[in-house]
C-alpha cells in the first residue's frame, strides 16, 4: 500500500491507531478525529515494544485520549499535535 492510500482508508475505518517507521506521517494538517497517528523514531526492531509503551502512557491508554492526535515517539519521550491546537506538545516517558 502507497502512502497517500493510507489515510483514505483510515478515514473509512472507524478510531484506528495506525503505527508506523514513517515519518511521512508526522505533520500537523494530519490530525483527524477519527484517528491516530503514531510516528516511531525508533528501529525496526525496537517497533513493537514501544508501541506498547505508547499504549500504555497514561495520556494514550484509551482510543478516545489518542483520537486526534499525530504523534512521534522515540527513546527521549513524545512530541504530539492535536486537532485544534497551535503548537506540538512535549511529553517525557515516565518510569
Amino acid at each position: 500500500m502507497k502512502d497517500d492510500e493510507i489515510i483514505p482508508l483510515l478515514l473509512q475505518l472507524r478510531r484506528l491507531t495506525f503505527f508506523s517507521l514513517d515519518f511521512d506521517f508526522y505533520k500537523r494538517s494530519l490530525c483527524h478525529a477519527r484517528y491516530c497517528l503514531v510516528c516511531l523514531d525508533v528501529g525496526q526492531y525496537e517497533a513493537a515494544a514501544f508501541a506498547r509503551r505508547l499504549l500504555g502512557y497514561r495520556e494514550f491508554d484509551t482510543e478516545t485520549r489518542r483520537m486526534g492526535a499525530v504523534i512521534r515517539a522515540s527513546h527521549s519521550g513524545l512530541s504530539v499535535w492535536r486537532l485544534h491546537t497551535e503548537g506540538a506538545a512535549h511529553l517525557h516517558w515516565a518510569d
